[in-house]
């Protein structure tokens, strides 16, 4: 008895008006679960029906139509994201970092017609959603090529030297610009935010040669500058110099020139004075020209007149 009643529960549990209930049990519930999404605070979702493109919608919870009739792609639209070139990042433990050169990418050629190792790397974010997903079937090869090509052209029209030293900060920025331009032109949807290059170094093989020339030159630039600092410092020195003898020369000159006329001047006093009195200005004369040579002695002089030639001189001081 009890399995009869056991197979008729059976048969009334698996009646088809029961599978027909589960499975619309079953639909209700994944149209559930297909109807509704997020996007994260740092995405914004593309939305497609029947794989046309309707919207762009932001963060947050959404609903969509059910069983892949709608379907989402969310895009990392604020994330920063970074693209090496002419080597890899390869982690090799919780902190350990090393790089493997690709020598394809990095090796150049530069506008003095030698070779130089690039390594650089671009920096972009994802400006247009829809772009990023329809716009390029290739997104990061694309990437690659055109930032390739950027650097390649600008370290080809520049001497090695330049490249390597006075030309960074400029190659980087016609980079960014040249990049951009062409990623807006492909409709791309990114925009490059910063183009650093890394090592800039020539090849293996001619790296000690490079590393000599190079050394020559920074030697030679330093002996030059040191030039030139002796040079600005002797120079304004022997200027002073001249300049004080030139202003001491000027003043002695001013000096005797004054001295001259004041003579000059002297001497006609004395001359009209003459013309006028004969006698008493030879007597006049006489008589200072006598106080002149004789107001420094310290001793008394007797002085004959009469001796024509020779002033004998008696010293009457007793010694």
């Amino acid at each position: 008895m009890e399995n009869e009643n056991t197979k008729k529960n059976a048969k009334k549990f698996f009646k088809p008006s029961t599978f027909v209930w589960l499975i619309i049990l079953a639909c209700i519930v994944a149209a559930g679960f297909s109807s509704f999404y997020t996007v994260d605070e740092t995405e914004q979702a593309v939305i497609t029906r029947f794989g046309k493109y309707t919207k762009t919608v932001g963060a947050g919870l959404h609903t969509k139509l059910p069983f892949g009739v709608d379907k989402n792609f969310n895009v990392p639209v604020k994330i920063v994201q970074t693209e090496q070139f002419g080597f890899k990042t390869i982690k090799a433990g919780r902190n350990n970092e090393y790089k493997n050169n690709i020598s394809s990418e990095s090796e150049m050629l530069t506008g003095d017609l030698n070779i130089v190792d690039v390594e650089w790397i671009i920096q972009y974010r994802i400006v247009d959603p829809k772009q990023w997903l329809f716009g390029v079937k290739e997104r990061q090869q694309t990437i690659r090529d055109i930032s390739q090509s950027a650097i390649n052209t600008l370290v080809g029209d520049r001497a090695i030297l330049a490249v390597m030293g006075s030309e960074r900060s400029n190659i980087e920025n016609l980079a960014l610009q040249m990049m951009n331009e062409n990623f807006t032109q492909l409709g791309l949807g990114i925009s490059v935010n910063a183009v650093k290059l890394q090592n800039i170094v020539p090849p293996a093989g001619v790296q000690d040669a490079f590393e000599d020339v190079n050394k020559a030159i920074q030697d030679m630039n330093r002996f030059i500058n040191e030039g030139k600092e002796a040079y600005n410092t002797e120079i304004p020195k022997a200027r002073g110099d001249a300049d004080k003898e030139l202003q001491v020369a000027e003043g002695y000159a001013a000096e005797r020139v004054n001295r001259a006329k004041g003579d000059v001047a002297r001497f006609n006093a004395v001359y009209e004075e003459y013309r006028k009195s004969p006698k008493v200005t030879r007597e006049r004369l006489y008589l200072e020209a006598m106080e002149e040579i004789f107001e420094n002695q310290e001793k008394p002089v007797l002085i004959d007149g009469k001796l024509e030639n020779i002033l004998p001189l008696k010293n009457l001081g007793g010694n």
